[in-house]
């Protein structure tokens, strides 16, 4: 029998898509929802699989499965908070001689850390859609593993103490690199007041020109819209409690709906409003929830972890959801 008001302990950044969950307009059946706010949402990440701090929180696919093979208590809701495609965000120098995909290897590249979505899903791309041999890239770290006892490959190498990404592109020691919070366009690893956007000191070359279209391409012919955030829950609080799942997936899936109406009315309701519109005239629904809408996205980052060394076994999809 459900018990009234259960509080429960969420952590979840702010979306359009959540942002009538948070302020109580899709409330949770049977719930008393203590929101926190950690910004950047990264390190919530970090603080869930280090010390199980939350009792529902946003975490990265790649981080969540790599936690989860690792014994964390927790099981994933097929709500996707966060998503994007990935040939875009990946830069080198213009002296460094790359011009095709393949021209990475030999040379090094920079990434906040080796589980990072964004690196897992463009180094998938490197290696499956353009042949890419990503052992015979050097890869270069700054920042730690959210889960501490992931062994990285021979190929990933921890930057110089004191040495920032930013400042190994900069000065030519790595070729390549991630932009933004992934790579060179940060500060520092995931703390409050993280700080991002710093601009490049020398101006990098995309290496992928066209990405827009070969985004929409690459999705036309393998159907995957890569997922970043979902949300993962205590497995003692599910056990405890059997319809918990349920409720919390009507509360998040309400609150989407209410911002698919949104952006159809042509309303303002954050800064990724424009992106989500875009992506709808690439995928239809821009912010698809549940297992089969997302199955094509979700083995794909199976396939691309168990490639990357970042998992040892290959759990069904049907295996890692409530």
């Amino acid at each position: 029998m459900m018990s009234a008001s259960i509080p429960l302990l969420i952590a979840v950044a702010d979306y359009g898509h959540t942002a009538a969950l948070k302020q109580g307009l899709a409330p949770i059946r049977g719930i008393s929802a203590e929101f926190v706010d950690v910004k950047p949402i990264v390190a919530a990440y970090r603080r869930m699989v280090r010390s199980l701090e939350f009792d529902v929180c946003e975490m990265a696919a790649g981080t969540y499965m790599i936690a989860r093979e690792a014994g964390l208590p927790v099981t994933a809701l097929p709500v996707f908070t966060y998503r994007r495609f990935h040939h875009s965000g990946f830069v080198c120098r213009a002296d460094a001689g790359i011009r095709t995909p393949k021209d990475l290897e030999g040379k090094k590249a920079g990434v906040r850390a080796w589980s990072v979505s964004t690196g897992i899903w463009t180094r998938g791309i490197l290696q499956n859609e353009y042949g890419v041999d990503l052992s015979k890239i050097t890869w270069v770290v700054d920042d730690e593993e959210h889960v501490q006892s992931l062994r990285l490959p021979p190929y990933v190498l921890q930057a110089p103490a004191g040495r920032s990404l930013a400042a190994m592109m900069a000065a030519g020691e790595i070729q390549a690199a991630f932009t933004d919070n992934a790579g060179i366009g940060r500060a520092g690893p995931p703390q409050e007041n993280w700080k991002t956007g710093a601009a490049p000191a020398t101006p990098y070359v995309d290496l992928f020109a066209d990405a827009q279209k070969l985004e929409a391409d690459w999705f036309q012919h393998t159907r995957i819209y890569p997922v970043h955030g979902l949300i993962a829950v205590r497995d003692a609080l599910l056990e405890q409690h059997p319809w918990l799942a349920q409720a919390l997936f009507e509360a998040f899936d309400e609150s989407r709906t209410r911002y698919l109406e949104q952006l159809e009315a042509g309303q303002k309701v954050s800064e990724h409003d424009d992106y989500y519109r875009r992506m709808t005239a690439i995928v239809g629904d821009p912010l698809p929830y549940g297992l089969e809408a997302n199955r094509p996205a979700i083995e794909a980052m199976i396939r691309y972890c168990r490639q990357q060394g970042l998992l040892n076994g290959s759990p069904a999809a049907e295996d890692l959801f409530v």
